[in-house]
């Protein structure tokens, strides 16, 4: 049993706000729901459409791919290390993450099916898919939020809790980071959004403004119609 000190750290004491991650998941949440609704809009044979939709779940499965991978990885072994009594709960995250996973190569192979000849059989088959996989990802998220986040925020360090967001830069193409960062910044409050882009390099600012927004923009154009 680690000793846990009697004060409360702050996140401004601690040197990172665990509270960031319900932005991204701000955009999971959103993104899961309109895919439902977007898909399910689709008339059958519009292939065109359904091209448009199955790239844009790519996208989303390739944002929620690299944010779970890099807490099982980054996140789980060392909280694992440092809890007793909160073992149970990590491993309830662990097995959350195999349901989600597995929620999600289930709809990834009904969008492919869907995506060759937009038939309305397949249509329906991938939105009972999409379905069924937000409610294992919104059970994980808000179980995550309202428990985990605060443990992370008394046991992890800084460089720990870093080490998530430089593992996803590494591990996600470049063009697709900017448009999994304009799904994260999209319901942001403008605190939150500053926050956020606080945290990047000045280049990867600039970048943002002058390259990211604009082509997010034209994204969703194309994906909300």
């Amino acid at each position: 049993m680690i000793a846990m000190t009697t004060t409360p750290i702050t996140p401004a004491q601690a040197g990172f706000d665990t509270r960031e991650m319900a932005v991204i998941h701000r955009g999971l949440r959103r993104e899961s729901r309109l895919l439902i609704e977007l898909i399910g809009a689709v008339e059958p044979g519009d292939t065109a459409r359904a091209k448009v939709l199955a790239e844009h779940f790519d996208l989303y499965r390739l944002g929620l791919h690299g944010h779970h991978t890099g807490e099982d990885e980054l996140l789980w072994p060392p909280l694992l290390a440092r809890v007793d009594l909160e073992a149970e709960l990590v491993l309830r995250m662990e097995a959350q993450h195999e349901r989600v996973a597995g929620s999600l190569a289930a709809a990834e192979q009904s969008a492919t099916a869907w995506a060759a000849g937009a038939g309305v059989a397949e249509r329906d088959a991938l939105v009972a898919a999409l379905v069924e996989h937000r409610a294992a990802l919104i059970e994980h998220l808000d179980d995550e939020e309202g428990e985990l986040l605060p443990l992370a925020q008394r046991l992890l360090t800084a460089a720990e809790w870093h080490a998530l967001g430089e593992h996803f830069v590494e591990s996600t193409p470049k063009p697709q980071i900017l448009l999994l960062l304009g799904i994260v910044l999209e319901d942001a409050t403008d605190r939150e959004r500053a926050q956020m882009l606080g945290g990047l390099p000045l280049q990867a600012r600039l970048i943002w403004y002058v390259m990211g927004r604009p082509m997010y923009a034209r994204m969703v154009r194309r994906v909300r119609g």
